[in-house]
């Protein structure tokens, strides 16, 4: 299933100037859509709709100027740079986060994959 949501992704988000990464890790995936705020606002509609989508969450909404993945249609994350524990998600920590603790994952992911 996985497989098929990069791909889809992979496939039309260039055409609607969108960028970003998925990290995935059990039964976790936090995703960082870059692009106009129209696109992201459909996509994000489509991804809610989404069977396939359970326990969809917003954590952050923000224009955040330069996009950390502008070469990458969709990154999917294979390496463990997450540094919360399924047990620190139970707790709560992604709702207490603050924005810089939400977008530090994505920033170390963006510097170690600048591109295709």
């Amino acid at each position: 299933m996985l497989a098929g949501i990069l791909s889809a992704a992979r496939r039309n988000n260039p055409r609607d100037g969108i960028t970003g990464a998925l990290v995935c890790r059990q039964d976790l995936y936090l995703q960082l859509i870059e692009g106009p705020a129209e696109a992201i606002d459909a996509l994000y509609a489509r991804i809610c709709e989404d069977d396939r989508h359970a326990n969809v969450e917003l954590l952050l909404s923000e224009d955040m100027g330069e996009r950390l993945f502008p070469n990458w249609a969709m990154l999917d994350d294979t390496a463990p740079s997450l540094t919360w524990s399924a047990q620190d998600v139970a707790a709560g920590v992604l709702e207490a986060a603050s924005p810089d603790e939400l977008r530090a994952p994505f920033v170390r992911l963006s510097a170690a994959n600048p591109g295709p």
